[in-house]
């Protein structure tokens, strides 16, 4: 028995300690480095109006009403753009499932602005992998502008401008792809109809 014990004793104490580093330690100092040097970012990256918490500007947000833009669609589960349930639908090209919420989609948006006639952008018809992405690309926002004008009788050229403000550039001139946040961009256009 004694020579079992001085076997395992060097394993224990050496998963004990990992434990206490790994599992206690290393997260704690990250968590306080992230804090102090990103506290907006470590919060959540929260948006507040008027004292008010609005939402993410990490996680999409659903919008219907054609005066606003519309996101990306969410594929999680059992509701659009739910935190708890982030993930793909993981329906392939071939998949007769999205070949028929793509074109339910495009239907969609070409119901709530008939005399657009352009292509409609991808990301205006599929989910990203984690079906939260808050994001929309640059044509996919302009796409929408003429619709989201008329809706709150605005001149159309007042709402392509607003939206080339937020539009985010790549990363440091060279990751990514340039975006458009839509709750930031739904709520300046709420704040210009003010």
């Amino acid at each position: 028995m004694t020579a079992l014990f001085s076997i395992l004793r060097p394993a224990l104490v050496l998963f004990a300690l990992l434990s206490a580093l790994t599992g206690l330690l290393y997260p704690a100092a990250v968590t306080g480095v992230a804090g102090t040097l990103f506290p907006r970012q470590a919060a959540g990256s929260l948006i507040e109006r008027d004292g008010q918490l609005l939402g993410s500007a990490l996680i999409g947000q659903h919008f219907e009403a054609p005066k606003y833009f519309w996101p990306r669609p969410s594929a999680t589960a059992p509701m659009a753009n739910n935190a708890a349930a982030s993930g793909g639908a993981n329906q392939g090209p071939l998949n007769p499932a999205l070949t028929d919420a793509v074109k339910a989609r495009i239907a969609a948006l070409r119901a709530a602005d008939p005399d657009n006639t352009a292509p409609v952008p991808a990301d205006l018809v599929t989910a990203s992998a984690s079906g939260l992405d808050p994001d929309i690309s640059p044509a996919a926002a302009h796409f929408q502008a003429a619709r989201v004008a008329r809706a709150r009788g605005l001149p159309a050229d007042a709402v392509e401008r607003l939206i080339d403000a937020h539009t985010t550039p790549r990363d440091w001139g060279l990751i990514g792809e340039p975006r458009v946040n839509v709750l930031q961009l739904n709520l300046a256009l709420d704040g210009a109809a003010r």
